[in-house]
């Protein structure tokens, strides 16, 4: 099926601005990405300015993971801990590896240049901490809400940090291989899931 010109409009703005970022890429550019004739005016048919051209990039990572399945309905009920930890850091992984142009994008745009991108990147990291934190009240019924959410941003945080030295910083060399790091944050979270509740 064919693509619309919007639609390539918003993906080719979206690669480039992942690339070279915001502000360093040019209505031309985009043009030319989208298979138009650069400096034609043909993205103005579509959208009012580059900032709105971001804002359709923004609704469009929202809608995909408003469409993201529960994680909790997702893992339930595995039987076992660990692989039920093991299935869910794979599960997140690839949450973050089909992001990966949008976290590009947030890293590479000013933080005062789009709220709106701010929001998005809050709402992604945000939804994820909810996300787990209410899957690890659901295992382990005795670990409080306190404690549930301090190990959740600690296991997400991990998780940003080993996909951003490939995806922002495009550093493998630093990365660990993906098996040994889902066994060693398997590892962490069930040790500190499984230990009893610091007090408050």
């Amino acid at each position: 099926m064919e693509t619309s010109t919007k639609e390539r409009l918003v993906r080719e703005a979206m690669r480039l601005f992942s690339q070279q970022g915001y502000r360093a890429t040019s209505i031309n550019q985009i043009e030319k990405a989208a298979g138009l004739v650069p400096g034609c005016g043909a993205l103005y048919n579509h959208f009012k300015s580059k900032d709105a051209l971001l804002a359709a990039g923004i609704d469009r990572q929202l809608d995909r993971r408003r469409a993201m399945h529960d994680i909790s309905a997702v893992f339930a009920g595995q039987g076992d801990l660990r692989t039920e930890l093991s299935l869910l850091c794979r599960y997140l992984m690839s949450v973050l590896d089909r992001e990966s142009e949008f976290l590009q994008v947030a890293a590479r745009t000013p933080a005062d240049q789009s709220p709106r991108l701010n929001h998005a990147y809050a709402a992604l990291v945000d939804g994820l901490y909810s996300e787990l934190a209410d899957w690890i009240k659901g295992c382990a019924p005795t670990v409080n809400d306190t404690e549930a959410k301090r190990i959740a941003v600690v296991a997400i945080n991990a998780l940003l940090g080993k996909r951003a030295t490939r995806i922002v910083f495009h550093s493998p060399q630093v990365d660990t291989p993906d098996d040994e790091f889902v066994s060693d944050w398997t590892a962490m979270l069930a040790g500190r899931i499984e230990q009893p509740a610091r007090p408050q």
